[in-house]
């Protein structure tokens, strides 16, 4: 038998098994479909720097865990596998192109500083010489490099880490979707699948928007709630953009060999994934009207995936109530990739009976 079985195939519940075989545990992951295809490979891999100070919230440990955790996994990962993640310390530049949203990003800028993180206002020329390419006008009120931005390329990461699993002893099962689970004596006793009954000493649920609909069925009501975000992918020229370029939700991130993702939109439409025409011409909108020689650029890719969103913002990492040998990790919205590391540290803590590093209180069902 198993000593803990992970029902979802994502980065956390991929980066969970890693670390949870590294311990010695047996690890079996569930995947309803194929492996790393959901939220987790559509995002756009952006890490976005975070600070350390002693009064910090467990939130704010989380973040500065993982972005102290990402290079050392990157590096980890290939020499493992042989496989490059992408992982790169490229910078990224935030834009403001009213005087509302400059204000707003003013305050972001101060809110950086006060946690210690390396921001850079920029001024017109200054952004000129940074990154030529975003357009003189487009209109920008204000703008503010941040050095520590980085990214990952997502399938990259995900084929890296489900080989690292492979190697240290992780069995993976995909198109196995959990249907429910039973009880007993305060304990889960086995898991119903498509594919059969599955039984573990220990389980977790890392099933991302979908995780909400297993607990429902066990009367669990986390208010996670899937929330659609659209792309677009350009073939470009290398280099001409160097840094991931943000305004407000929306993005623009080039990758070393040419490829520019454009996104995001945020749709509230249930379990739909489809791409829409209406959604995605603006975001070519978007892309185009900051940086116009994306105009002339291919469009080689678009798609969409569900991030799992909750009400307050916080995920839910946590044992689930009043049951001894079940967790939950999910609901981390638009900050899956980047939180997996420390998210896979604490609840790896956490199944193994040890104190986890950060107090996961806030993080807690119910």
């Amino acid at each position: 038998m198993d000593d803990c079985l992970i029902v979802g195939g994502g980065v956390i519940g991929l980066t969970l098994a890693y670390d949870l075989a590294k311990h010695g545990y047996r690890v079996r992951v569930l995947e309803r479909g194929r492996l790393g295809r959901e939220a987790s490979w559509a995002g756009a891999g952006i890490l976005p720097p975070a600070g350390n100070r002693a009064d910090m919230h467990p939130y704010d440990q989380l973040c500065w865990q993982s972005h102290r955790a990402h290079p050392h996994l990157a590096a980890e990962l290939t020499e493992a596998t042989g496989i490059e993640t992408g992982f790169t310390p490229c910078g990224g530049v935030y834009v403001a192109r009213s005087n509302g949203d400059g204000a707003l990003l003013r305050g972001m800028v101060s809110s950086l500083r006060d946690e210690g993180i390396d921001v850079q206002p920029l001024d017109a020329a200054e952004l000129a010489a940074l990154e030529p390419a975003i357009s003189t006008d487009a209109g920008i009120a204000m703008a503010c490099q941040l050095p520590t931005e980085s990214q990952l390329r997502n399938p990259w990461h995900l084929k890296a880490l489900a080989a690292a699993c492979l190697k240290f002893g992780v069995t993976i099962e995909e198109q196995t979707e959990v249907t429910s689970w039973k009880e007993k004596d305060g304990r889960v006793v086995g898991l119903e699948t498509s594919q059969g009954m599955r039984t573990a000493g220990q389980y977790c649920l890392t099933a991302g928007a979908w995780t909400g609909q297993i607990l429902q069925r066990h009367d669990l009501h986390t208010g996670i709630l899937p929330v659609k975000g659209q792309m677009l992918q350009y073939q470009f020229e290398p280099g001409v953009i160097k840094r991931i370029i943000n305004e407000g939700p929306r993005y623009v991130v080039p990758r070393a060999d040419g490829l520019v993702l454009a996104g995001s939109t945020e749709e509230e439409v249930g379990f739909q994934k489809e791409t829409t025409e209406p959604e995605l011409a603006d975001l070519h909108r978007f892309a185009t009207s900051l940086i116009p020689r994306l105009a002339d650029a291919e469009i080689v890719g678009r798609w969409a995936g569900l991030r799992p969103a909750v009400y307050d913002s916080f995920p839910y990492m946590a044992k689930l109530p009043d049951l001894a040998n079940a967790f939950v990790a999910a609901g981390h919205f638009r900050s899956g990739l980047f939180l997996s590391p420390a998210t896979a540290i604490v609840m790896s803590q956490l199944i193994r009976g040890e104190q986890p590093e950060i107090d996961l209180s806030p993080f807690r069902v119910r």
